[in-house]
């Protein structure tokens, strides 16, 4: 397995403390760590971070994590896409998600409906944009040129680059299959490995009805990665975190994430903690959140237990391990992430 981290995310730019994060992703790219995914939420932006590590890193791939289709036309995803690639020497991956209505309609003021479709129109146009050709398209959502203007069909001035991967973050039964068909990779959450037929079963589908293979699509998912002799204290910590997913990421009608945990078994606790959330009964809604719900999501334990976790996610089709190394300190997440290379190196080894 490879390994990937991430920066960014609903939180970033708060504190103002992007030096560190770019230190930590430079000694994360030595120790062998082979992508960054950069977050955009409702905080920093997922492009410019990752334009500024281009600068200071020289081999690790640089993702965005994801790049939320309605934050930006598709010609402009596409064409801050290339740029990316020729800054970066072709170390730039395009990561797409539909991101949710509170925030597509409450921060963008852009429609939520028919997410996939706008997905697979995005893909469409960027890809075409990719290989050169003069962007025409018409979509549902995206008509180009706009009927009645005085617009023409464009194609970029940059040179084509069909290069760039496209990963999708995608949770929905027909976004994994489409996963399946088109994308290059996957960027999982809400993804226990002990129920990892929840989510790869429909993107083997769809790879199936495009002639592909599961083998062919870059799997990365993982969590947290935490080493303690004490993990029952460690899982009642992260109950939090977890119960904020299945009640706030997302409307109380959709809520792709809380459904992703529907599907691996929890129906009826993700249901309760969505409902005690959107109450206000956040408390409840905390206590409620199964210890094996958080334990299954991330690595948990003595380096015997995470070993044994790293097994699982790798027997379970997972090529890339997703961490969020823990610790107090951008040290202590630097040791975090060197044990577990070492350890995952020790299991490829076998």
């Amino acid at each position: 397995m490879k390994v990937s981290i991430g920066i960014g995310g609903p939180a970033s730019g708060r504190t103002r403390d992007f030096e560190q994060q770019v230190t930590f992703v430079v000694e994360a790219e030595k120790l062998g760590v082979s992508d960054v995914w950069s977050a955009e939420a409702w905080g920093q932006d997922a492009i410019v971070p990752l334009a500024f590590l281009a600068a200071r890193t020289t081999r690790i791939r640089l993702g965005t994590g994801i790049a939320q289709i309605s934050a930006r036309v598709p010609s402009m995803t596409a064409m801050t896409a290339m740029t990316m690639a020729a800054l970066s020497n072709d170390r730039f991956i395009l990561g797409l998600g539909v991101s949710g209505p509170q925030v597509v309609e409450g921060l963008q003021g852009r429609p939520f409906k028919a997410p996939l479709t706008r997905m697979k129109e995005t893909v469409d146009i960027v890809r075409m944009a990719f290989r050169g050709e003069k962007i025409q398209y018409d979509g549902k959502y995206h008509v180009l040129p706009r009927p009645g203007g005085e617009g023409k069909a464009l194609r970029l001035a940059q040179p084509p680059v069909e290069s760039i991967p496209i990963y999708l973050a995608t949770l929905g039964p027909k976004a994994l299959e489409y996963t399946g068909e088109v994308a290059d990779g996957w960027l999982g959450t809400s993804f226990t490995p002990n129920q990892a037929r929840a989510h790869l079963d429909f993107i083997s589908q769809g790879a199936a009805r495009a002639g592909r293979s599961l083998d062919e699509i870059d799997i990365q998912a993982g969590g947290s990665v935490i080493f303690t002799d004490e993990p029952q204290q460690v899982i009642e910590q992260m109950k939090s975190g977890l119960a904020f997913t299945l009640g706030a990421m997302g409307s109380a009608t959709t809520n792709f994430y809380n459904d992703a945990y529907k599907r691996a078994g929890w129906a009826d606790a993700a249901s309760e903690v969505q409902r005690l959330w959107v109450e206000g009964k956040r408390d409840e809604a905390t206590r409620l959140v199964p210890d094996d719900m958080v334990e299954q999501s991330n690595l948990i334990g003595d380096e015997t237990r995470i070993l044994e976790r790293l097994k699982v996610y790798r027997d379970a089709g997972v090529t890339t391990l997703r961490v969020a190394p823990g610790g107090n300190s951008m040290e202590s997440q630097l040791e975090t992430l060197g044990r577990t290379m070492d350890l995952i190196r020790s299991l490829d080894d076998t």
